[in-house]
Order: structure tokens, then C-alpha cells, then sequence
């Protein structure tokens, strides 16, 4: 899942080496928390949330399968 997300974030991003993403496991709930660089945060919430939205669209039904929630944080 870590790969699936820096896979889709990176091509919008201008400082790709910047791109980190930690992973919390609790019992129920596996959260992602995205850090980019600061110049990249608009690019990658997008008008509105709107890529922000279907980055976690995507990430969401790709962990559908799993028992365990999936959220993602852009931090």
C-alpha cells in the first residue's frame, strides 16, 4: 500500500525526494500519514480536495479486501 501511494503522488509532486510515508497500525485501523514538501501540499489536495479525495478513493479500494480500516493523512 506505501508503494501504491507514493506511485500515485509522485508524478504530481516537483520535489519527489520529499515524498514520506509512515505507516500505524492499531487493532482495527491501519492509518498511512503522507508528508510532502511544503511547496507540493497544494498540489496534492488539489481545487477543493478533489485529488486529495481520489488519492484516498483509490488507497481505500485497494485495501478493501484487508479486515482492517485504511486511512490515509496528508500531513
Amino acid at each position: 500500500m506505501k508503494a501504491l501511494i507514493e506511485t500515485i503522488v509522485t508524478p504530481l509532486v516537483d520535489h519527489p525526494e520529499d515524498i514520506v510515508v509512515d505507516v500505524k497500525e492499531e487493532e482495527q485501523k491501519v492509518t498511512y500519514h503522507l508528508s510532502v514538501h511544503s511547496d507540493d501540499v497544494g498540489k496534492v489536495i488539489g481545487k477543493n480536495g478533489r485529488i486529495a479525495k481520489a488519492i484516498r478513493t483509490v488507497v481505500y479500494a485497494a485495501g478493501s479486501d484487508s479486515e482492517k480500516r485504511i486511512y490515509l493523512d496528508i500531513m
